[in-house]
């Protein structure tokens, strides 16, 4: 996530290695860079300004600590003022009212109507009732569109399709809702172009008729500072209580993610980052400036591994990771699920340190391929991979439909695998696998 600001920010640490002290002097050409790494990543101006001189107040006559290096004292100011521009020390949305009505804002091509649907996965995972009320009765093909995305994540969606009055929607909808115990209602509305008073004037009406708990503005991260400036629009317009900002996942420059607190003085709440459902999740400033630093963002991995990877799956797996009983057919198991999780790229990209790794080639093809040669053994070679002999090797190639050198490749690498497992394996490797663990801010249970 944001990849070439995160590159430009770590290029400026580089001057200051080796120094004993953190001064005006030896810091100011390092901000300079990173101002402009900001300006480049379509950050508002006023809001880069800002967080150069709050970074250089205090970071100006630090002393370094014992065994802590200049470099990694800015390391932490700037991630202190990035999670300030973020919003702060935010508190995610917990939701436990019910009934709870969620008014979606946005221009059209935002991605409104396919975050309605993921909000309403998010919060049918916590244990909400949720209904989708179409409230565009402009677009022609509106109401399909958030019919099939109601069957998709399986929720329920109201619609009238001979009303051509959104505000009579919203309201029948609303009782809809309530007379069918839904807990969790969340009203989709008409987008546009551009903003307009029509628009502006429908949405109001429709607030005051369902007096909704959240009005969220639902914006385009690609669309840079027009973004930001789209919800002080509708801020003003709607007093919005917080804002979903989508398509982080693309080649967008970041602008729109740094700016929209400090600019509009309305929080992020949730983000999405892909095309899936599930690629959505609550927006957390520590840990996007975390990501944004390359420091990885382990946590949001283990939540999202948590929610696509089976229970007793992965409690099947951890034990034969425990007694170094993991065998191909395992092997397999894991990558299956691993690919639930979403691209490669992006689960590096949580990692810390990770941030600048680059996959070669196609992920998918490359998981396709480990799956097929896999496929191609036996039971009985994949639970004793060290059976398979030359001929083997050349029959699950052919099998597989790839060069022997792939077959190899792959045993050498699970052979590896195995032999880091045996090393965790007993008392001396339980205590070794905590201390590992430990290094990442991790707890394994004995």
């Amino acid at each position: 996530m944001f990849p070439a600001l995160a590159d430009k920010i770590s290029d400026a640490f580089k001057s200051l290695r080796g120094l004993g002290k953190i001064s005006e002097k030896n810091v100011s050409d390092a901000l300079q860079e990173i101002r402009t790494a900001l300006l480049d990543a379509d950050v508002n101006r006023e809001a880069a300004d800002e967080f150069i001189a709050n970074v250089l107040k205090s970071s100006v006559g630090e002393k370094v600590l014992h065994k802590i290096l200049p470099e990694q004292q800015i390391v932490k100011i700037i991630h202190d003022e990035i999670v300030e521009l973020l919003g702060g020390q935010l508190d995610p949305v917990a939701y436990t009212k019910k009934p709870l009505k969620i008014l979606l804002a946005g221009l059209h091509g935002s991605g409104k109507t396919t975050t309605a649907g993921k909000l309403a996965l998010l919060l049918k995972n916590d244990g909400y009732r949720p209904l989708l009320v179409a409230c565009d009765v402009y677009r022609p093909a509106a109401i399909d569109q958030l019919m099939a995305v109601a069957r998709d994540v399986d929720v329920e969606c109201y619609r009238e399709r001979d009303v051509k009055n959104a505000r009579k929607v919203a309201k029948h909808g609303m009782r809809h809702g309530h007379d069918n115990k839904f807990d969790a209602i969340i009203f989709d509305t008409a987008g546009r172009l551009h903003i307009d008073g029509q628009l502006l004037d429908e949405i109001r009406d429709i607030r005051k008729i369902t007096d909704p708990d959240e009005v969220f503005l639902v914006a385009d991260a690609a669309l840079g500072q027009e973004s930001v400036n789209v919800a002080k629009s509708f801020n003003g317009a709607l007093s919005l209580s917080g804002i979903i900002l989508t398509k982080l996942d693309g080649d967008a420059r970041g602008g729109a993610a740094l700016s929209m607190k400090y600019v509009t003085g309305v929080p992020i709440r949730f983000i999405g980052t892909g095309e899936k459902y599930s690629d959505f999740s609550l927006f957390h400033p520590k840990r996007m400036a975390s990501r944004i630093l390359g420091m990885g963002d382990v946590v949001t991995l283990v939540e999202k591994a948590q929610r696509q990877v089976d229970d007793q799956e992965r409690e099947k797996l951890s034990k034969k990771i425990k007694k170094a009983e993991f065998t191909l057919n395992d092997f397999l198991v894991s990558i299956q699920q691993i690919k639930k999780m979403g691209p490669m790229s992006s689960l590096l990209g949580m990692l810390p340190g990770m941030a600048k790794a680059k996959t070669t080639g196609d992920d998918s093809a490359k998981m396709k391929m480990t799956e097929a040669i896999i496929q191609s053994m036996t039971m009985q070679e994949r639970a004793k991979p060290n059976i398979i002999d030359s001929w083997r090797r050349t029959r699950i190639a052919k099998g597989a439909g790839v060069e022997l050198r792939d077959v190899n490749a792959l045993l050498k690498q699970f052979a590896q695998m195995q032999k880091v497992m045996k090393s965790f394996k007993g008392e001396k490797g339980a205590r070794r696998m905590q201390e590992f663990a430990a290094q990442f801010g991790m707890n394994v249970p004995q």
